[in-house]
């Protein structure tokens, strides 16, 4: 499996009023900020938008961001899967924000939500525990955390997370301002 083509920040920067930038991240991430123009693609609508991306490849090139860049990145091979090239922002927007760089908010958009890797944590280790605590009332709930140490194990083995899937379509990371059909439109037409 071959390593996608990474944008660092200056390069993104210097370039992005040359680039479709597309925000893989859930559309709770998003509204706490993204990157100026960045359009709303959630990692597990990346099929339905194909069509749309393509489109928007064939005028000019494809940024794919995420939090930190590994999500963008299996964006980037499911793309290039499909014949469409496109480039990751390494260290995603919590890079881009460090150098100093403006995120932008939509009017009105909520509370920042937690990062995706930051929500996994929180629920691994809680899920990790409670079967542990249970545990202690009958052995086998402690298969609990010995599912999830399994299930992260694999998560990092394979470069992906079932987990973040999960935590992804809950309410507070699917807020109601979040519209694919908008983004779509724009990739379309731009």
């Amino acid at each position: 499996m071959t390593t996608p083509l990474s944008l660092d920040i200056g390069q993104a920067h210097s370039r992005l009023h040359d680039l479709t930038v597309i925000d893989v991240r859930t559309p709770g991430e998003y509204a706490s900020g993204h990157l100026p123009g960045a359009l709303n693609i959630p990692l597990d609508q990346l099929r339905r938008a194909l069509p749309a991306i393509e489109q928007a490849a064939s005028r000019g090139n494809i940024l794919v961001v995420c939090a930190s860049g590994a999500r963008s990145e299996n964006a980037c091979r499911t793309l290039a899967d499909h014949g469409i090239s496109a480039a990751s922002l390494a260290g995603g927007t919590g890079a881009w924000a460090a150098e100093g760089h403006d995120l932008h908010r939509p009017e009105g958009s909520m509370r920042a939500v937690w990062g995706m890797e930051r929500q996994v944590r929180l629920a691994a280790g809680a899920l990790v525990l409670t079967g542990l605590g249970l545990g202690l009332v009958h052995p086998a709930f402690q298969l609990i955390s010995a599912g999830i140490a399994g299930g992260l194990v694999f998560s990092a083995a394979t470069n992906t997370c079932g987990m973040a899937a999960v935590l992804g379509k809950l309410p507070y990371n699917r807020p109601h301002g979040a519209d694919l059909d908008t983004a779509l439109a724009a990739l379309s037409g731009r």
